[in-house]
């Protein structure tokens, strides 16, 4: 496994993309960055670091997903894959929030942002990024946030944390080569936030609603029950829980 270490960069996963473009890279090739100044999230959204605190890596996946109806698969594998390294260190209360946040009880700790190429030969790149707050303290403006730090009250070795990451993301990625995805859906419905608890929606401009989340649906589509018992799908970033 090869990691490319930056001291700062604008993203790691676009530094990454132009990477593979202009040469050939092994698969589950890491770029990691002490900081980074234009951070992604979903839809476009900014993701923010403190300078050396946090862990801040893309990841490239070559000809994991067989074909383009997958590619959901393949965010879930990574939250699960997450989620498995956290676990180990006895983080309380993980769940994934719809679609791919990493949640400890009400806390945003980590986010995923996965880009996918579609070749010409069909084969699909997946550029795999990963922000996971870890000893970074200071969330004045950000009360929804938190890291590992502060929930466990000590320091952890990012260099660590990214090693067991890698690994168990390669361990989901061969449950995908080998089509064994019917557990990795159960597995992350089951750990869905909020799944199954009656909670309050908002669909931009217009009035907040009632629903309770059943699944996510093959496509990544959430599914929720309303209160007339109808189950309604939305597509990411659609709708907005409040919490």
């Amino acid at each position: 496994m090869r990691i490319i270490k930056l001291d700062a960069i604008d993203s790691t996963n676009d530094f990454l993309k132009s990477m593979s473009n202009d040469q050939f890279l092994e698969n589950f090739t890491v770029v990691t960055a002490q900081t980074q100044t234009n951070g992604k999230g979903q839809m476009g959204s900014q993701w923010v670091s403190e300078t050396g605190k946090n862990l801040i890596m893309s990841i490239l996946l070559k000809e994991v997903v067989p074909d383009i109806h997958q590619i959901y698969t393949l965010n879930i594998a990574v939250a699960l894959a997450i989620n498995l390294v956290l676990d180990d260190y006895n983080i309380p209360k993980l769940s994934i929030k719809w679609p791919n946040d990493i949640m400890s009880d009400d806390k945003k700790i980590g986010g995923i942002l996965i880009e996918n190429t579609i070749k010409k030969d069909g084969s699909i790149i997946s550029i795999v990024g990963i922000g996971l707050n870890v000893n970074q303290t200071n969330f004045e403006h950000l009360p929804k946030a938190s890291s590992l730090s502060v929930i466990k009250m000590i320091e952890f070795d990012t260099n660590e944390l990214l090693h067991k990451i890698v690994k168990a993301v390669k361990f989901y990625m061969d449950h995908i080569s080998n089509q064994e995805t019917v557990d990795l859906w159960d597995l992350y419905n089951q750990k869905l936030f909020k799944k199954g608890i009656p909670m309050p929606f908002k669909i931009q401009n217009e009035r907040p609603f009632m629903g309770i989340i059943k699944a996510v649906d093959p496509f990544g589509k959430l599914l929720l029950q309303l209160e007339d018992d109808s189950i309604q799908s939305f597509e990411i970033k659609a709708i907005q829980m409040l919490y």
